[in-house]
């Protein structure tokens, strides 16, 4: 009998592509993230800022006063933050933040961590997206006590295995 694989280190996180001025809004306290279809992972995600800024929100004043003093960085992960949730508020409810938007499926963030050093990365997607191990240990290196759920193996790559 063959021992089942072990999962990727990877396999544990995922990443989130936000543009700017949003992902820098969730550094600064943003609880919710709003995108049109409902997401099925919870846990640890990958804040990654896309290469595009929106300009129009710069104007908003919970936004201005967001990411007053804050870089807006883009085309790089940021910070990690864990969902733990995902819900679309009933109409003619009360939102259940600020940020959420009517008709929007909400993200429920917590724990949120920024990156001392924002990453470059070109890749992301508007759904949840796998990183690759080397980015995870980036990120780690930065936020040791990241970590997998019970379970899960914490491997970091080492030089070595980057020559061959």
């Amino acid at each position: 009998m063959s021992a089942a694989p072990l999962p990727e280190p990877s396999d544990w996180i995922r990443g989130i592509t936000i543009r700017q001025p949003w992902a820098t809004c969730i550094l600064a306290g943003k609880d919710v993230e709003n995108r049109p279809k409902p997401w099925s992972w919870r846990g640890w995600l990958l804040l990654h800022a896309g290469l595009r800024t929106e300009h129009a929100p710069l104007r908003d004043p919970l936004v201005a006063t967001a990411i007053r003093g804050h870089r807006l960085e883009v085309g790089a992960v940021i910070g990690v933050a864990r969902l733990t949730d995902c819900h679309q508020d009933p109409d003619g409810t009360e939102l259940c933040s600020p940020w959420a938007q009517h008709g929007a499926h909400h993200l429920v963030l917590a724990d949120v961590r920024e990156l001392a050093l924002p990453i470059p990365i070109k890749a992301g997607a508007l759904g949840p997206w796998k990183p690759t191990t080397e980015l995870v240990d980036q990120v780690r290196l930065q936020l040791p006590h990241l970590h997998a759920p019970k379970g899960f193996p914490i491997m970091m790559s080492s030089p070595e295995d980057d020559a061959s």
